[in-house]
């Protein structure tokens, strides 16, 4: 009897020790998938951020992670082109002119008295030259005339209006100097002043 009980203690014992052992594998697997399960999840696509250099009129876009667009913003620029001194180019300026002013010193003038009031000539000569302008000794129109008028030559059509607006002769009445006018021997001078009956009606004048 006491034989066959230690014959049988050691089968036991094996028996205790492999399933302590069954245990611990099952214990530490057990960890093993616990701590598996709880690491973070990698992506495994690559974060990017290309950027796309913006010109006038397009857009930038910003991709973040995952592919998806982020923000897209447009800028626009803009170009200006300027005038200056005849010439275009880009940039910021103010076109600019040259304006050049001729005295009134500078250009000659002649008074022709063109009725038969005397004193009329040289009573317009003063009132002309009262602007500075080049007067010259006055004198007779060829013929009688009705109507007074400015003559000019080639480039002095500024100066011949100005002269007839500051003695009352309409614009119209302002034309260029050519054998028309009812005016001689005046060579040489800029501007030829015609005085007719209409302003002699109207002028007071002494000799």
């Amino acid at each position: 009897m006491d034989d066959d009980q230690s014959k049988t203690a050691p089968s036991g014992s094996i028996s205790i020790v492999r399933a302590v052992g069954v245990l611990v594998i099952f214990v530490v697997a057990v960890a093993v998938l616990v701590s598996v399960g709880t690491r973070p999840s990698v992506s495994s696509t690559p974060t990017t951020t290309p950027t796309t250099s913006a010109s006038a009129g397009s857009a930038t876009t910003t991709t973040a992670a995952g592919g998806g667009a982020a923000a897209t913003t447009t800028t626009t620029s803009a170009q200006t082109t300027t005038t200056t001194a005849g010439h275009k180019g880009k940039g910021k300026g103010k076109a600019t002119t040259t304006t050049t002013t001729t005295p009134p010193s500078a250009t000659s003038v002649v008074v022709a008295n063109g009725t038969s009031t005397n004193g009329l000539a040289a009573h317009y000569s003063t009132l002309i030259g009262a602007g500075g302008w080049a007067m010259k000794t006055p004198i007779d129109a060829a013929t009688s005339v009705a109507t007074s008028a400015v003559y000019y030559v080639a480039g002095q059509q500024q100066q011949a209006g100005a002269i007839a607006t500051s003695i009352n002769i309409k614009p119209a009445q302002v034309l260029p100097l050519t054998t028309a006018a009812p005016v001689t021997g005046v060579t040489g001078v800029d501007v030829v002043v015609v005085i007719g009956a209409d302003l002699a009606a109207t002028t007071t004048a002494t000799t």
